[in-house]
C-alpha cells in the first residue's frame, strides 16, 4: 500500500511521503486562491472549491481564510456554510451533510498520533473519519476529534470539544461535549 492508501484506510503512515507532501502543497495553493478570490465572484470561488474538495454541493460557501490538509478527502453537501478561520485536518475522510453550518474557527481534526511515546517517536501517525450529518449547526471554536460522527439536525455549542459521537437531533455542548437535551 502507498502511504496515501494507508492514511485513508486509518492505518499508520508517514506524513513526509512525497505524494502526501505534494497533496498538502496543492491544498495550500488552492486555499490561497480562495482567499485571494473576489468575494463577489461566487462562481469563481465555487470553482476553487470544486477543484479543492472531493465533492462540493451546489450553494456551498467556504469563507476565507480556510485551511485543510488535502481537500481531496473532504465531501461537502449542498448548501453547506463554513465560516472564516475553519481548519480541516482531512487525513481521513471528512463528510458534511447538506445544510450544515460551521461557525468561525471550527476545527475538524481527523488526524491523530499514537498515544504510546515510542510509537509516536517513530514518526508514524494515523487518522479516523469524521462524519457530520445533514442540517447540523456547529458553533464557533468547536473542535471535533478523529472518528466522531454527529447526527442529523444536532447543534453543538460554541467552544465545545467533541471526542465522542453525538446522536441526531440533540443539543450538545461542553468540554468534553455532552448532550444537554433532545431537539
Amino acid at each position: 500500500m502507498t502511504e496515501r492508501e494507508k492514511m485513508v484506510a486509518g492505518e499508520l503512515y508517514r506524513a513526509e511521503d512525497a505524494e502526501l507532501v505534494e497533496g498538502r502543497t496543492r491544498a495550500r495553493r488552492l486555499a490561497a486562491r480562495l482567499a485571494a478570490a473576489d468575494p463577489g465572484d461566487e462562481a469563481g470561488r465555487f470553482a476553487v472549491l470544486a477543484e479543492l474538495f472531493a465533492a462540493v454541493g451546489e450553494g456551498t460557501v467556504v469563507e476565507a481564510p480556510f485551511h485543510c490538509d488535502y481537500g481531496w478527502n473532504t465531501r461537502l453537501g449542498e448548501g453547506v456554510y463554513v465560516n472564516a478561520h475553519c481548519s480541516f485536518l482531512d487525513c481521513a475522510p471528512i463528510e458534511l451533510g447538506s445544510l450544515t453550518m460551521l461557525g468561525p474557527a471550527v476545527q475538524l481534526c481527523a488526524a491523530t498520533h499514537p498515544v504510546d511515546p515510542d510509537e509516536r517517536e517513530s514518526g508514524l501517525e494515523y487518522a479516523q473519519p469524521i462524519r457530520i450529518g445533514r442540517n447540523v449547526w456547529i458553533g464557533a471554536g468547536v473542535i471535533v476529534g478523529p472518528g466522531v460522527t454527529i447526527g442529523d439536525g444536532s447543534v453543538i455549542g460554541a467552544g465545545s470539544v467533541v471526542l465522542r459521537d453525538v446522536a441526531a437531533r440533540v443539543l450538545a455542548a461542553g468540554v468534553p461535549c455532552r448532550v444537554l437535551r433532545e431537539l
